[in-house]
């Protein structure tokens, strides 16, 4: 069973779903593909600020608030919206990190395997 994740953010109810896709057949795809282990710092309005860590482990299938106890192989930075945006299609994550509204550190090509494929198909929010 799922964990409820607790926040105000918009992007909480994503991770929610995707921790619930991750644990069907098609999340465990993801995980044998992917295996990757990705940290989100997800910001209300402008980054620096209120700032909400979460992880999306892709090697043991759970996702969670907080910080990842290690070294995550990416770490991506967002605005709320932009990362709504990104994640359900909207906006594409390499115009996202072009027009700055997506910053990254650590693994380069672990940040490019973070694609759309990844995330539960949309469901209405």
């Amino acid at each position: 069973m799922a964990t409820k994740i607790d926040s105000e953010l918009k992007s909480a109810a994503i991770f929610q779903q995707m921790q619930q896709h991750l644990q069907s057949d098609a999340g465990k795809d993801v995980l044998n593909k992917v295996g990757l282990v990705y940290q989100m710092v997800i910001a209300p309005k402008k980054l620096g600020k209120d700032e909400e860590t979460f992880v999306v482990d892709l090697k043991k299938g759970k996702v969670y608030k907080g910080a990842f106890e290690g070294k995550p192989d990416a770490t991506f930075s967002f605005v709320d919206d932009d990362f709504v945006a990104v994640s359900s299609g909207k906006l594409n994550p390499q115009m996202a990190f072009i027009r700055g509204k997506m910053k990254v550190k650590g693994s380069m090509s672990a940040a490019q395997k973070f694609t759309p494929d990844i995330f539960p198909k949309p469901a209405k929010l």
